[in-house]
C-alpha cells in the first residue's frame, strides 16, 4: 500500500450548547460514530458541561482556527417525527450525522457514552463523607427548570414516597442550585451542592434515581453500575404525557406515562411547556398544559401528571427491590 492510499483521518468540532440531557444523547451518537468508523474520525467538542466529555477516548483537542478542521452545529431534527416514529432520543443525533458525515452508524449501546476512572470509582461517595458509614442510597430530584414547569409533579407527592419508605431506603435529594427544586424532609439535600464531575461520581454509588424527564433518567442509563449491583441502575420515572413515550423511556427503566389517556396526548407527546404562564417574556409562556389541575395538595400540575399517585411510584420502586431479596 502506497501512502497515496491512506486517508488522513477527517477532523470534526461538534457544537452544542443544550442542557445536560441532550449532551449525554451526544456522547452516545460520537461513541457510535468511532465504534462504525474506527480511525477515519477525530473528534472534538464545545458544549457548556465539559465535566460529561472527561476521560473519553473518543475527544480529542482540535483547534478551530486549523483549516482542516470541520466545525459541525449538532441536531436532532428527528424530534420532530417523535409522535409518529419508533425512535428514541438516543437516536437523534446519531441520524443527523450519518447525514451531515455521509456516512453508516449503526446504534450500539442502548446508553450514553460516560466514562470514570479506577481511581474515581475508589473515592468514597459523597454521601458516605456525611454519613461517615457505608450507606447504601437512590436519587430524588422534586423539580426542574422554569422553562419546563409541565413536568413537575407535585413536590408533596414525592414526600409521600420518601415517607412511605422512611427506615429502609435513604433519598438523596439533588439539582442545579439555579433551578426549582422543592425541599424535602428526611433527605440527604445535595441540591447545588455537586458540579457535574460529582454528580457523575455520585451516580455511580447510587442504586436507584426517581425522576422527572430530566437529565437524570438519562445519567442514570449512562454511568455504570458498582460491581454486585445489577448491571442496569434502578429507575423510576414520573413522565405523564409532555413527551412521547418511545422517545425517552430506557427498556430496564419503570417510565410512567399517560399517554393515550387523554385527548392532549393521544398521538404521542403535547410536548407543552409550562402549567400557567409566569409572566417572563419567554415564549414558553405560549405554550401552556391544556389540561391544568389542582392536586390533592394544592399545586397546578398536569392532568396527565396527576394521574400518577404515589403509590405508582412506591411499586414500582418495590419491584426493584426484589432484585437483593
Amino acid at each position: 500500500m502506497t501512502d497515496s492510499n491512506i486517508k488522513t483521518p477527517k477532523k470534526v468540532i461538534i457544537k452544542n450548547f443544550q442542557s445536560p440531557g441532550d449532551l449525554i444523547m451526544l456522547t452516545a451518537a460520537i461513541r457510535d460514530l468511532h465504534i462504525a468508523h474506527p480511525g477515519k474520525f477525530i473528534t472534538d467538542v464545545r458544549t457548556p458541561v465539559n465535566d460529561l466529555w472527561e476521560h473519553n477516548p473518543y475527544i480529542k483537542k482540535l483547534d478551530e482556527k486549523d483549516p482542516d478542521v470541520e466545525i459541525i452545529k449538532a441536531e436532532y431534527p428527528l424530534i420532530h417525527k417523535s409522535n409518529s416514529t419508533p425512535h428514541h432520543f438516543i437516536h437523534g443525533f446519531r441520524m443527523f450525522f450519518e447525514e451531515k458525515l455521509n456516512v453508516k452508524i449503526p446504534a450500539t449501546l442502548f446508553k450514553g457514552d460516560i466514562h470514570l476512572t479506577t481511581e474515581e470509582k475508589s473515592w468514597i461517595s459523597q454521601v458516605d463523607e456525611i454519613t461517615q458509614e457505608n450507606t447504601k442510597f437512590w436519587i430524588i430530584v422534586s423539580g426542574g427548570k422554569l422553562d419546563f414547569t409541565a413536568k413537575w409533579w407535585d413536590p408533596q407527592r414525592w414526600q409521600e414516597v420518601v415517607d412511605y419508605f422512611w427506615g429502609r431506603i435513604t433519598f438523596v435529594q439533588c439539582g442545579e442550585a439555579n433551578h426549582v427544586h422543592p425541599p424535602l424532609n428526611n433527605v440527604i439535600n445535595l441540591v447545588g451542592k455537586t458540579d457535574m464531575r460529582q454528580m457523575i461520581r455520585l451516580m455511580y454509588h447510587a442504586d436507584g434515581v426517581i425522576s422527572p424527564v430530566t437529565m437524570f433518567p438519562h445519567l442514570a442509563a449512562a454511568v455504570e453500575t458498582k460491581p454486585g449491583q445489577p448491571r442496569n441502575r434502578s429507575c423510576v420515572v414520573v413522565a405523564g404525557g409532555r413527551e412521547p413515550s418511545q422517545w425517552e423511556a430506557y427498556p430496564h427503566h419503570m417510565y410512567l406515562h399517560t399517554n393515550g389517556a387523554l385527548k392532549c396526548c393521544d398521538a404521542g407527546g403535547c410536548w407543552k411547556s409550562r402549567v400557567v404562564p409566569l409572566g417572563d417574556n419567554d415564549s414558553k409562556d405560549q405554550s401552556l398544559c391544556e389540561r391544568p389541575v389542582v392536586s390533592e395538595y394544592g399545586s397546578i400540575i398536569p392532568k396527565c401528571l396527576e394521574m400518577i399517585r404515589p403509590i405508582d411510584v412506591i411499586k414500582s420502586i418495590e419491584k426493584y427491590l426484589e432484585w437483593n431479596q
